[in-house]
């Protein structure tokens, strides 16, 4: 804290300038770019894929539904490839469960690392229940061009934040900038003005941070695949309060003593490298080909591309050396006992591992079966050597290059080894952006074809291929679609009450 010092002057305070700025860019910002529209179509497949594919996981299934048993709500939010229909709070933390259940969702990494679209369970959440009651402002529909709008503004606010403002190094997970994200987003969809909109995101400013424990040895656990609903339900909890006419803290970062910057970010006010615009959702890293922590993917591309080499002398390795990121020293440098499925999926060892050993990564990888199976990754694991490539680290964080760098070389005991190679941009990344589009569908195609009957899925897809059809479709269709209920239709339910 910057001072202990008590004080008595009551004087209201102006409003902290973060929070002006952001109810202003959510109010007035009118997105030009083509890029970033196209990329958000792209986003919107992207993760509605990994909230379908979740769904084969008992795992995630099991936090799913309401939170009490029997307490849906007819004409309520409905929850993708489900047959729930919950109120809208209740279902933003459904979406967002499966949505970041897979560690397959889109990325956004700088000083703070983060996953833009965990902001969808709350956006879809708000949206089809908006939509299913007419309860937007003169009954007219929030169609699927607001809800990418929606997106880009949300992506742009927890981006930005995190651009040069390090939670993790206090020890405060990224999920508080969902929180902030989508609670403005979210108090703008229902109608909110610029006053309910700085409320609103006054409150998720007070709330605080979570604790990281959950994402790191020896703690690694389940929570990191339901904290981003922990946050999109809560947003939408306080932008529902917020339109109820429920009041804000104008200083809640700058307080002294009392505030964010002196409880929890040790006395530092945030930096804003740029404005609010689109540069977030033009620059978003999709999460394609594997399933793995990010700063991980181009390890896992690397160790796939040796597999080659080394399939057939497993018992001849000596060692294996990848080099890598500080930040991924930070999080996903693991030894010893694994204990669960999202322990496995935040160590960089077990992931290499299987990746040198199988020539691929997928999900059903992570699970106790295949991880008590198989005795050879864990001693694999245990001959992988990790260290920290300081040019990588430069170049991670160079803002014209946002590189995610490993590589991996494997020694033999007869004092040969294979090829050194190293993957600088993950498939995901802009640069690579072309090469990966193609393979995102397939992954949108796959998932959907898997949880929804051939006539909603066939239609879904040709919605999301068109996209000038699908920039003037309601939410609620698309919702409709995406729906397991065997009554779709929108239900009138009481006035929404303001």
């Amino acid at each position: 804290m910057k001072s202990n010092n008590r004080i008595t002057n009551n004087t209201r305070p102006k409003t902290d300038a973060l929070l002006a700025d952001i109810a202003d860019y959510v109010c007035d910002f009118t997105n030009n770019s083509t890029e970033a529209l196209d990329t958000a179509r792209y986003c919107l497949m992207d993760t509605l894929a990994c909230a379908l594919m979740a769904l084969s996981y008992p795992s995630c299934t099991k936090l799913l539904g309401p939170i009490v048993h029997g307490a849906t709500l007819s004409g309520g939010a409905r929850v993708p490839g489900t047959e729930y229909e919950l109120d809208p709070v209740q279902a933003a933390f459904n979406i967002g469960v499966m949505i970041r259940w897979l560690d397959f969702n889109d990325t956004w990494l700088a000083a703070e690392w983060g996953h833009p679209s965990d902001n969808l369970g709350a956006i879809l959440a708000v949206a089809d229940y908006l939509d299913r009651n007419k309860l937007t402002k003169d009954k007219t529909p929030i169609l699927i061009g607001d809800l990418l709008s929606s997106m880009i503004k949300s992506y742009e606010i927890q981006g930005i934040l995190a651009l040069e403002n390090s939670f993790n190094q206090i020890g405060l997970d990224h999920v508080l900038l969902v929180r902030v994200a989508s609670t403005a987003v979210i108090t703008q969809l229902l109608g909110g003005n610029r006053e309910q909109i700085i409320n609103a995101i006054s409150n998720a400013w007070m709330d605080g941070g979570a604790l990281r424990a959950y994402r790191h040895v020896p703690n690694t656990g389940t929570r990191k695949s339901w904290a981003a609903g922990d946050a999109t339900s809560r947003a939408v909890q306080l932008a529902l309060m917020s339109i109820k006419g429920e009041m804000g803290y104008p200083s809640v970062l700058s307080a002294q003593t009392w505030g964010f910057y002196d409880v929890l970010f040790e006395g530092k006010s945030f930096k804003l490298q740029q404005n609010f615009g689109c540069y977030v959702m033009e620059n978003i890293l999709f999460k394609i080909a594997y399933p793995a922590e990010f700063h991980a993917q181009t390890a896992v591309e690397a160790a796939i591309q040796l597999h080659p080499q080394v399939e057939n002398r497993f018992s001849e390795i000596s060692h294996v050396q990848i080099e890598t990121q500080q930040a991924a020293m930070r999080i996903i440098d693991k030894t010893g006992k694994l204990y669960n499925p999202a322990d496995r999926d935040h160590c960089l060892q077990y992931m290499v591992a299987v990746s040198l050993l199988s020539g691929n990564l997928i999900a059903d990888d992570y699970e106790d079966d295949l991880a008590t199976d198989d005795s050879r990754i864990d001693e694999l694991r245990a001959k992988i050597q990790v260290k920290e490539n300081k040019q990588f680290s430069l170049d991670y964080l160079d803002p014209e290059k946002r590189s995610i760098a490993n590589s991996v070389q494997v020694f033999f005991k007869d004092r040969t080894s294979t090829t050194k190679v190293k993957v600088e941009f993950p498939l995901g990344h802009r640069s690579r952006r072309k090469e990966a589009i193609p393979i995102l569908k397939t992954k949108f195609e796959s998932a959907v074809t898997a949880q929804l009957k051939p006539d909603k899925a066939s239609k879904l897809i040709q919605l999301l291929e068109d996209e000038q059809v699908l920039m003037q479709t309601p939410v609620n269709q698309m919702m409709d679609l995406l729906s397991l209920a065997s009554v779709s239709a929108s239900t009138a339910i009481s006035k929404f009450d303001k």
